[in-house]
């Protein structure tokens, strides 16, 4: 028995795991590391706090995490209990000018804080943000065209305040890295003429990411990662892999989005994107200090493998 009084096997085997740890360790010694999370990760609380753990770990182990949340269960019962109606085109949350307001209360102010919180009882600091602090995230107003039915012609539908970012100062990113934080960001941004836009969490991290340079984009969801027509994960992926896998329709649904979205962020400057199943405890951890990985990881041309 240890002084503790953990048997000595479990401490042996700790002491491997860490040491095992170590080339990954040196390989992220103070890399920035964007997380997208959300989906079941966020509203399980057992995983909310193995994650709250993990990102803090990440920081005091010398890596700097960021991370951005998303909230849509959130603001749905917010929503419904204010009786706002809403509605969705191509999975995008119509936003006129009553709902906006409630998503910007939703996502700055109750989700950000839990983030943040769930962070900051694991002995990290964490600092929520949104978009529009520090002018992190510009955006413009999104367009979508859907085919109408009757007419078979594609027409362009009013989103309202939903907007796609097109400007990422991350200055405001690396003062709070710098001084010891981890900043949590909430998807919302400032227009270039004084609105507010809700913006896609996936997108957000994806531009983040991009702009940062950062050295991994995890993707936290609800599935392993991408499959193969035989249903079995496919753990690496080149960016030019990825295109012809959603050419083919090997990619399909709503994996393309998350897939896009990762290749956007390596084709802006990150050096690899991994969507992750956010269902397995300490996702991100396997992810980066394990040879095998978790999840898809989507390479850019100077990324190497795992």
């Amino acid at each position: 028995m240890t002084q503790e009084g953990l048997p000595m096997a479990d401490a042996l085997q700790q002491a491997t795991t860490l040491a095992g740890a170590l080339p990954f360790l040196r390989r992220y010694a103070g890399d920035t590391i964007v997380v997208k999370y959300g989906g079941h990760a966020m509203g399980n609380p057992e995983l909310a706090e193995t994650f709250g753990k993990d990102i803090a770990l990440l920081k005091l182990v010398g890596i700097n995490p960021v991370v951005v949340h998303g909230g849509g269960p959130q603001i749905n019962q917010m929503l419904e209990r204010l009786q706002v109606k809403s509605s969705f085109v191509d999975g995008l949350r119509v936003t006129d000018a009553s709902a906006i307001d409630i998503i910007e209360m939703v996502l700055c102010g109750s989700v950000n804080k839990q983030v943040a919180t769930l962070i900051n009882e694991a002995g990290a600091l964490a600092v929520g943000i949104s978009g529009k602090d520090g002018g992190l995230v510009r955006a413009s107003k999104l367009e979508r065209k859907v085919k109408n039915p009757a007419t078979g012609k594609l027409e362009t539908v009013d989103l309202g305040f939903v907007g796609e970012p097109d400007e990422i100062n991350p200055q405001v990113l690396y003062a709070l890295s710098g001084s010891g934080l981890i900043p949590v960001i909430a998807p919302v941004a400032g227009g270039h003429h004084g609105e507010t836009f809700n913006v896609n969490a996936d997108t957000v991290a994806g531009a983040i990411a991009g702009a940062v340079h950062a050295s991994r984009l995890l993707m936290l969801t609800d599935v392993p990662g991408v499959l193969d027509e035989k249903g079995k994960l496919i753990p690496e992926l080149t960016a030019e892999e990825a295109r012809k896998g959603i050419e083919s329709g090997m990619i399909s649904g709503g994996m393309i989005p998350k897939v896009e979205t990762c290749l956007k962020a390596v084709q802006a400057g990150a050096r690899a994107a991994v969507i992750v199943n956010g269902k397995v405890p300490h996702a991100c951890l396997l992810e980066l200090f394990t040879q095998s990985g978790s999840g898809t990881l989507i390479r850019g041309e100077n990324a190497g493998r795992r």
